[in-house]
């Protein structure tokens, strides 16, 4: 889920910035993937993924993309309520560039290390949403070749799903949870769970909801 440049338990704060007079960043940026929700100046939702984040920008994928200089209000996993402008628009996104306190920005970097040290110790995968169990579990699983598995869910909530198959697809494999691309992030005994590529709209996310 997460690629990193930083070493374990090093802090973005006291890691010198390498490399970025180009670009003309304050901030080393981490490649982080975390699932979220954005909301334009329109007030409406959209769901979205980090592709690096700094305490001072992020970059995002994204269906629909704000203008230059809009404001954007971000909710992200393990990291919450965060806002800024739109700087510039990328390949599947855009960038944000955050309007953060000092004390905003300190606790983000503190935040992104521990993300960053999170993947390189090898702690568990989480997930921060409510979990709830489907009262009809049945789904079809399409795999990365096409193929397609009848699979039984074991719980669900807005961000991933535990699932039971009989086929086990390779780790960071894309399978397709009924209409939902998700990525797998874990294995388990007597199943593996899965990773939405976008978080789920509340309004889907349901007891007897279908993906």
């Amino acid at each position: 889920m997460i690629a990193v440049d930083a070493g374990p338990l090093q802090t973005l704060r006291s890691r010198p910035v390498v490399g970025v007079a180009s670009d003309r960043r304050q901030h080393q940026r981490v490649r982080v993937a975390v699932l979220g929700r954005y909301m334009l100046s329109d007030r409406r939702e959209y769901p979205c993924q980090t592709v690096d984040m700094s305490p001072g920008g992020v970059r995002l994928t994204c269906a629909v993309l704000g203008e230059i200089g809009e404001r954007v209000v971000l909710y992200l996993e393990f990291i919450g309520r965060i806002e800024g402008v739109v700087a510039r628009h990328t390949a599947g996104g855009f960038a944000v560039k955050l309007a953060a306190t000092s004390r905003k920005r300190d606790k983000l970097a503190s935040q992104l290390t521990w993300l960053a040290n999170r993947e390189i110790l090898g702690l568990p995968e989480g997930r921060s949403h409510e979990r709830v169990v489907p009262e009809k579990p049945g789904v079809t699983l399409k795999l990365e070749n096409g193929r397609e598995v009848m699979a039984r869910l074991i719980d669900i909530s807005l961000s991933g799903a535990a699932i039971s198959c009989n086929a086990t697809p390779p780790m960071g494999s894309i399978v397709v949870v009924g209409s939902t691309p998700s990525r797998l992030v874990r294995v388990f005994e007597g199943g593996f769970g899965v990773q939405f590529l976008l978080p789920l709209s509340p309004d889907r996310f349901h007891a007897g909801m279908v993906l």
